[in-house]
Protein backbone atom coordinates (compact mmCIF):
# COMPACT_ATOMS: atom_id res chain seq x y z
CA UNK A 1 0.00 0.00 0.00
CA UNK A 2 1.17 3.07 -1.08
CA UNK A 3 1.48 5.92 2.13
CA UNK A 4 2.01 9.62 1.97
CA UNK A 5 4.16 11.39 3.76
CA UNK A 6 4.10 15.42 4.76
CA UNK A 7 6.56 17.37 6.91
CA UNK A 8 5.49 18.51 9.96
CA UNK A 9 5.16 22.48 10.26
CA UNK A 10 4.22 22.53 14.14
CA UNK A 11 1.07 24.19 13.32
CA UNK A 12 -0.76 21.22 12.13
CA UNK A 13 -0.47 22.55 8.67
CA UNK A 14 2.20 21.67 5.27
CA UNK A 15 3.86 23.93 2.91
CA UNK A 16 6.50 26.30 2.31
CA UNK A 17 7.34 28.78 5.43
CA UNK A 18 5.88 32.72 4.50
CA UNK A 19 8.03 35.70 4.27
CA UNK A 20 6.16 37.34 7.28
CA UNK A 21 7.08 34.01 9.74
CA UNK A 22 10.26 34.38 8.37
CA UNK A 23 10.86 37.67 9.59
CA UNK A 24 9.14 37.04 13.09
CA UNK A 25 11.84 34.45 13.67
CA UNK A 26 14.57 36.77 11.85
CA UNK A 27 13.51 39.18 14.17
CA UNK A 28 13.38 36.74 17.62
CA UNK A 29 16.76 35.25 16.75
CA UNK A 30 18.26 38.87 16.96
CA UNK A 31 16.09 39.55 20.17
CA UNK A 32 18.28 36.60 21.79
CA UNK A 33 21.62 37.41 20.13
CA UNK A 34 23.37 39.03 22.82
CA UNK A 35 26.05 39.96 20.59
CA UNK A 36 24.06 42.80 19.22
CA UNK A 37 24.96 45.44 21.52
CA UNK A 38 28.61 44.20 21.67
CA UNK A 39 29.21 44.12 18.00
CA UNK A 40 30.26 46.69 15.47
CA UNK A 41 31.53 49.18 18.14
CA UNK A 42 34.10 50.58 15.91
CA UNK A 43 31.66 51.29 13.23
CA UNK A 44 29.95 53.44 16.17
CA UNK A 45 32.74 55.33 16.78
CA UNK A 46 33.39 56.19 13.13
CA UNK A 47 29.51 57.53 13.07
CA UNK A 48 30.40 59.46 15.98
CA UNK A 49 33.83 60.81 14.10
CA UNK A 50 31.58 61.53 10.98
CA UNK A 51 29.34 63.54 13.42
CA UNK A 52 31.68 65.49 14.73
CA UNK A 53 34.05 66.21 11.63
CA UNK A 54 30.55 67.79 9.94
CA UNK A 55 29.80 69.65 13.22
CA UNK A 56 33.25 71.02 13.77
CA UNK A 57 34.00 71.15 10.12
CA UNK A 58 35.40 75.06 10.62
CA UNK A 59 37.56 74.08 13.43
CA UNK A 60 39.51 71.69 11.08
CA UNK A 61 42.66 74.31 10.51
CA UNK A 62 44.02 75.31 7.45
CA UNK A 63 47.81 75.65 8.46
CA UNK A 64 48.54 72.46 7.37
CA UNK A 65 47.68 71.77 3.35
CA UNK A 66 44.53 74.08 4.22
CA UNK A 67 42.58 70.87 5.09
CA UNK A 68 39.71 73.02 6.63
CA UNK A 69 38.88 74.16 3.26
CA UNK A 70 39.25 71.38 1.36
CA UNK A 71 36.98 69.29 3.89
CA UNK A 72 34.42 72.56 3.04
CA UNK A 73 34.74 72.24 -0.92
CA UNK A 74 33.06 68.87 -0.74
CA UNK A 75 31.22 68.41 3.15
CA UNK A 76 27.75 67.86 1.20
CA UNK A 77 29.44 64.64 -0.08
CA UNK A 78 30.58 63.59 3.47
CA UNK A 79 26.83 62.39 3.61
CA UNK A 80 27.69 59.08 1.62
CA UNK A 81 29.38 58.15 4.57
CA UNK A 82 25.81 57.19 6.25
CA UNK A 83 24.58 54.69 3.47
CA UNK A 84 28.30 53.19 3.83
CA UNK A 85 27.89 52.72 7.54
CA UNK A 86 24.73 51.60 7.62
CA UNK A 87 25.16 48.92 4.69
CA UNK A 88 28.57 48.07 7.06
CA UNK A 89 26.07 48.02 10.51
CA UNK A 90 23.40 45.65 8.81
CA UNK A 91 26.10 43.18 7.90
CA UNK A 92 27.35 43.16 11.05
CA UNK A 93 24.14 42.69 13.01
CA UNK A 94 25.40 45.75 14.92
CA UNK A 95 22.40 47.23 17.19
CA UNK A 96 24.73 49.59 18.29
CA UNK A 97 26.21 50.97 14.99
CA UNK A 98 22.74 51.30 13.95
CA UNK A 99 21.88 53.42 16.96
CA UNK A 100 24.89 55.73 16.66
CA UNK A 101 24.44 56.61 12.91
CA UNK A 102 21.31 58.97 13.75
CA UNK A 103 23.90 61.22 15.07
CA UNK A 104 25.79 61.89 11.11
CA UNK A 105 22.10 61.33 9.65
CA UNK A 106 20.41 64.27 12.08
CA UNK A 107 23.38 66.48 11.49
CA UNK A 108 24.19 66.40 7.91
CA UNK A 109 20.05 66.57 7.31
CA UNK A 110 20.39 69.74 9.76
CA UNK A 111 23.32 71.20 7.58
CA UNK A 112 21.97 70.34 3.44
CA UNK A 113 18.40 68.93 4.41
CA UNK A 114 17.00 72.23 2.79
CA UNK A 115 18.88 72.05 -0.56
CA UNK A 116 16.95 69.08 -1.12
CA UNK A 117 13.81 70.86 -1.80
CA UNK A 118 12.80 73.28 -4.36
CA UNK A 119 12.89 76.53 -3.09
CA UNK A 120 11.83 78.58 -6.18
CA UNK A 121 8.98 81.06 -6.36
CA UNK A 122 7.01 82.80 -8.98
CA UNK A 123 7.82 86.47 -9.74
CA UNK A 124 11.09 88.32 -10.27
CA UNK A 125 12.22 91.49 -12.86
CA UNK A 126 16.01 90.64 -13.34
CA UNK A 127 17.51 86.87 -15.23
CA UNK A 128 21.28 87.01 -14.67
CA UNK A 129 23.93 83.52 -15.67
CA UNK A 130 27.09 83.32 -15.14
CA UNK A 131 29.60 80.52 -16.84
CA UNK A 132 32.72 79.71 -17.32
CA UNK A 133 33.58 78.99 -21.20
CA UNK A 134 37.06 77.19 -20.93
CA UNK A 135 39.86 78.85 -22.41
CA UNK A 136 40.23 76.38 -24.99
CA UNK A 137 36.53 75.92 -25.61
CA UNK A 138 36.10 74.63 -28.91
CA UNK A 139 32.96 75.78 -29.96
CA UNK A 140 32.80 79.26 -28.24
CA UNK A 141 30.36 80.53 -30.71
CA UNK A 142 28.21 77.60 -30.45
CA UNK A 143 28.23 78.41 -26.31
CA UNK A 144 27.36 82.02 -26.83
CA UNK A 145 24.44 81.16 -28.78
CA UNK A 146 23.13 78.23 -25.76
CA UNK A 147 23.81 81.49 -23.19
CA UNK A 148 21.82 83.76 -25.50
CA UNK A 149 19.06 81.32 -26.54
CA UNK A 150 18.56 81.04 -22.36
CA UNK A 151 16.54 84.18 -22.05
CA UNK A 152 18.58 85.57 -19.08
CA UNK A 153 19.02 89.33 -18.86
CA UNK A 154 22.52 89.97 -18.45
CA UNK A 155 25.37 86.99 -18.48
CA UNK A 156 28.77 87.08 -17.71
CA UNK A 157 31.89 84.78 -18.91
CA UNK A 158 34.91 84.30 -17.66
CA UNK A 159 38.65 82.31 -18.80
CA UNK A 160 37.66 84.33 -22.16
CA UNK A 161 40.54 83.94 -24.59
CA UNK A 162 41.55 86.72 -26.33
CA UNK A 163 41.43 85.32 -29.66
CA UNK A 164 37.89 83.91 -29.03
CA UNK A 165 36.14 87.45 -27.89
CA UNK A 166 35.47 88.35 -31.65
CA UNK A 167 33.45 84.70 -31.73
CA UNK A 168 31.48 85.54 -28.23
CA UNK A 169 30.91 89.08 -29.11
CA UNK A 170 29.27 88.62 -32.51
CA UNK A 171 27.13 85.85 -31.00
CA UNK A 172 25.79 87.57 -27.72
CA UNK A 173 25.08 91.03 -30.19
CA UNK A 174 22.09 90.18 -31.54
CA UNK A 175 20.61 89.52 -28.10
CA UNK A 176 22.88 91.82 -26.05
CA UNK A 177 23.09 95.64 -27.01
CA UNK A 178 25.71 96.47 -24.52
CA UNK A 179 28.96 94.77 -23.27
CA UNK A 180 32.36 95.00 -21.85
CA UNK A 181 35.23 92.66 -21.95
CA UNK A 182 37.88 93.23 -18.94
CA UNK A 183 41.46 91.14 -19.10
CA UNK A 184 39.58 87.36 -19.22
CA UNK A 185 35.87 88.35 -17.78
CA UNK A 186 33.06 89.78 -19.56
CA UNK A 187 29.72 91.17 -18.95
CA UNK A 188 26.93 91.47 -21.61
CA UNK A 189 23.62 92.81 -20.94
CA UNK A 190 20.17 94.15 -22.50
CA UNK A 191 20.57 96.99 -20.26
CA UNK A 192 22.39 100.29 -20.29
CA UNK A 193 26.27 99.73 -18.57
CA UNK A 194 28.00 102.65 -16.84
CA UNK A 195 31.08 102.74 -14.38
CA UNK A 196 32.19 99.99 -16.51
CA UNK A 197 36.07 98.83 -15.03
CA UNK A 198 38.31 95.99 -13.99
CA UNK A 199 38.39 95.72 -10.27
CA UNK A 200 41.85 94.91 -8.20
CA UNK A 201 41.94 91.64 -6.75
CA UNK A 202 45.66 91.42 -6.55
CA UNK A 203 46.36 89.08 -9.05
CA UNK A 204 48.97 90.77 -11.34
CA UNK A 205 46.12 90.74 -14.14
CA UNK A 206 42.44 91.52 -14.71
CA UNK A 207 40.10 88.63 -13.62
CA UNK A 208 37.13 90.80 -12.12
CA UNK A 209 35.30 93.60 -13.31
CA UNK A 210 32.25 95.79 -12.00
CA UNK A 211 29.51 97.80 -13.97
CA UNK A 212 26.37 99.72 -12.70
CA UNK A 213 23.35 97.89 -15.35
CA UNK A 214 20.73 100.55 -15.47
CA UNK A 215 17.56 97.60 -15.04
CA UNK A 216 13.93 98.94 -16.17
CA UNK A 217 13.78 98.39 -12.14
CA UNK A 218 16.63 100.09 -11.00
CA UNK A 219 20.32 100.40 -10.89
CA UNK A 220 22.20 97.25 -9.99
CA UNK A 221 26.15 97.15 -9.17
CA UNK A 222 27.49 94.06 -11.32
CA UNK A 223 30.66 92.46 -10.38
CA UNK A 224 32.07 89.28 -12.39
CA UNK A 225 35.05 87.69 -10.57
CA UNK A 226 37.57 84.66 -11.62
CA UNK A 227 39.31 84.07 -8.46
CA UNK A 228 42.69 82.34 -8.88
CA UNK A 229 42.52 78.44 -9.20
CA UNK A 230 43.51 75.45 -6.23
CA UNK A 231 45.09 73.24 -6.55
CA UNK A 232 45.53 69.18 -4.33
CA UNK A 233 48.92 68.28 -4.49
CA UNK A 234 50.32 65.31 -2.31
CA UNK A 235 52.98 67.89 -0.97
CA UNK A 236 51.40 70.17 -0.06
CA UNK A 237 47.50 69.95 0.07
CA UNK A 238 45.26 72.37 -0.77
CA UNK A 239 46.78 74.95 -2.38
CA UNK A 240 44.82 78.14 -2.03
CA UNK A 241 46.56 80.93 -0.98
CA UNK A 242 46.29 83.34 -3.42
CA UNK A 243 42.42 82.67 -4.43
CA UNK A 244 41.96 83.17 -0.45
CA UNK A 245 44.34 86.70 -1.01
CA UNK A 246 42.20 87.49 -4.27
CA UNK A 247 38.39 86.73 -2.47
CA UNK A 248 39.73 89.11 0.48
CA UNK A 249 40.50 91.97 -1.98
CA UNK A 250 37.26 91.16 -3.86
CA UNK A 251 35.16 91.17 -0.66
CA UNK A 252 36.69 94.85 0.66
CA UNK A 253 35.86 95.92 -3.40
CA UNK A 254 31.86 94.83 -2.78
CA UNK A 255 31.79 96.56 0.79
CA UNK A 256 32.84 99.49 -0.67
CA UNK A 257 30.51 99.90 -3.13
CA UNK A 258 27.72 102.52 -3.28
CA UNK A 259 25.04 100.97 -4.93
CA UNK A 260 22.70 99.28 -2.66
CA UNK A 261 21.66 96.47 -5.15
CA UNK A 262 24.59 94.31 -5.71
CA UNK A 263 24.80 91.42 -7.73
CA UNK A 264 28.21 89.12 -7.80
CA UNK A 265 28.47 86.37 -11.29
CA UNK A 266 31.78 84.31 -11.79
CA UNK A 267 33.76 81.36 -11.02
CA UNK A 268 34.80 82.02 -7.16
CA UNK A 269 36.61 78.28 -7.10
CA UNK A 270 35.47 77.42 -3.56
CA UNK A 271 31.84 76.88 -2.20
CA UNK A 272 29.52 78.97 0.34
CA UNK A 273 31.05 76.41 2.67
CA UNK A 274 34.66 77.48 2.20
CA UNK A 275 35.80 79.87 5.48
CA UNK A 276 38.30 80.92 2.94
CA UNK A 277 35.28 82.71 0.88
CA UNK A 278 34.04 84.60 4.17
CA UNK A 279 34.77 88.07 2.97
CA UNK A 280 32.09 87.67 0.23
CA UNK A 281 29.87 85.41 1.43
CA UNK A 282 29.26 87.34 4.92
CA UNK A 283 28.05 89.66 3.25
CA UNK A 284 25.87 88.16 0.54
CA UNK A 285 23.54 85.81 -0.07
CA UNK A 286 23.58 82.50 -2.53
CA UNK A 287 20.45 82.57 -5.14
CA UNK A 288 21.05 78.53 -5.20
CA UNK A 289 20.78 78.47 -1.39
CA UNK A 290 17.71 80.45 -0.55
CA UNK A 291 15.97 79.70 -3.86
CA UNK A 292 17.51 76.76 -5.36
CA UNK A 293 16.09 73.50 -6.24
CA UNK A 294 18.75 70.87 -4.98
CA UNK A 295 22.76 71.46 -4.35
CA UNK A 296 22.78 73.16 -7.54
CA UNK A 297 26.76 71.20 -8.52
CA UNK A 298 28.28 73.37 -11.52
CA UNK A 299 32.21 71.67 -11.74
CA UNK A 300 32.70 69.41 -13.53
CA UNK A 301 30.29 69.24 -16.09
CA UNK A 302 30.64 65.80 -16.88
CA UNK A 303 29.87 65.18 -13.10
CA UNK A 304 29.46 67.92 -11.19
CA UNK A 305 30.90 67.65 -7.23
CA UNK A 306 30.64 71.05 -6.17
CA UNK A 307 29.36 74.49 -6.57
CA UNK A 308 32.85 76.70 -7.43
CA UNK A 309 30.26 79.07 -9.45
CA UNK A 310 28.37 81.48 -8.20
CA UNK A 311 25.53 84.18 -8.07
CA UNK A 312 25.09 85.57 -5.20
CA UNK A 313 23.11 88.89 -4.10
CA UNK A 314 22.88 92.24 -1.74
CA UNK A 315 19.94 93.63 -1.23
CA UNK A 316 18.35 91.54 -3.64
CA UNK A 317 15.60 88.81 -3.47
CA UNK A 318 16.42 85.54 -4.89
CA UNK A 319 13.20 84.48 -6.38
CA UNK A 320 15.01 80.96 -8.58
CA UNK A 321 18.50 79.23 -9.01
CA UNK A 322 19.02 76.77 -11.22
CA UNK A 323 22.04 75.23 -13.81
CA UNK A 324 21.78 75.55 -17.38
CA UNK A 325 22.80 73.03 -19.83
CA UNK A 326 26.46 71.33 -20.45
CA UNK A 327 27.96 73.49 -23.33
CA UNK A 328 31.64 72.97 -24.42
CA UNK A 329 32.93 74.16 -21.13
CA UNK A 330 34.04 72.04 -18.02
CA UNK A 331 31.49 73.85 -15.84
CA UNK A 332 28.11 74.35 -16.35
CA UNK A 333 26.22 77.92 -16.55
CA UNK A 334 24.13 78.65 -13.99
CA UNK A 335 21.16 81.20 -13.88
CA UNK A 336 18.91 82.94 -11.60
CA UNK A 337 15.87 85.02 -11.46
CA UNK A 338 16.04 88.20 -8.92
CA UNK A 339 13.57 90.81 -7.65
CA UNK A 340 15.01 94.28 -7.60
Amino acid sequence: MAQAYMTDTGNGSSGPERPGSRLLRRLGDLRHDRGIWRRGILLALCAVLLTLLMIFHAQIPNTIGNLGSLTETFLPWLGLGVPLLLAAALLRRSATALLALVLPAVVWLNLFGGLLTDKAGPGGNLTVATHNVKADNADPRGTARELADSGVDVVALQELKAGDVPSYENALSGTYKYHSVQGTVGLWSKYPMTGTGPVDIKMGWTRAMRSTVATPAGDVAVYVAHLPSVRVKVDAGFTAGQRDDSADALGEAIAREPVGKVVLLGDLNGTMNDRALNAVTSQMRSTQGAAGDGFGFSWPASFPMARIDQIMVKGITPVSSWALPETGSDHLPIAARVEI
